[in-house]
């Protein structure tokens, strides 16, 4: 359950943080407005209290991990909102992130 639980702990994180970006970009860059820009600034504060939840106390560790999940679902959230296709190479370092993510959050420890 703790594995499941930091697994979603995280998508949720991506969601917040990428997503926060996203709306930022959408405001600033693509001349939306402010309002855009501060509902990304809302969700990119969310994304900072989601992270405080992860069982793990480590901060350094949960961040680090976090590093690859971000990788993989900025790739994903590019595909599904914006329509960006990742060529191999993309979705082979998503992978490699993802290997990473489970090495640093999930591998047995001792003590």
């Amino acid at each position: 359950m703790t594995v499941a639980r930091s697994i979603l702990l995280f998508l949720l994180a991506a969601l917040a943080e990428i997503g926060g970006a996203w709306l930022v970009w959408q405001g600033w860059r693509e001349n939306r407005g402010l309002l855009w820009v501060a509902a990304g600034v809302v969700a990119l504060g969310l994304y900072g209290f989601v992270a405080t939840f992860q069982p793990d106390p480590n901060f350094g560790r949960i961040l680090a991990a976090y590093g690859g999940v971000f990788v993989a679902g900025s790739l994903a959230w590019g595909m599904v909102v914006d329509k960006f296709r990742p060529d191999r190479y993309d979705l082979v370092g998503a992978a490699i992130c993802l290997v990473g993510v489970a090495v640093i959050m999930y591998a047995p420890r001792s003590g």
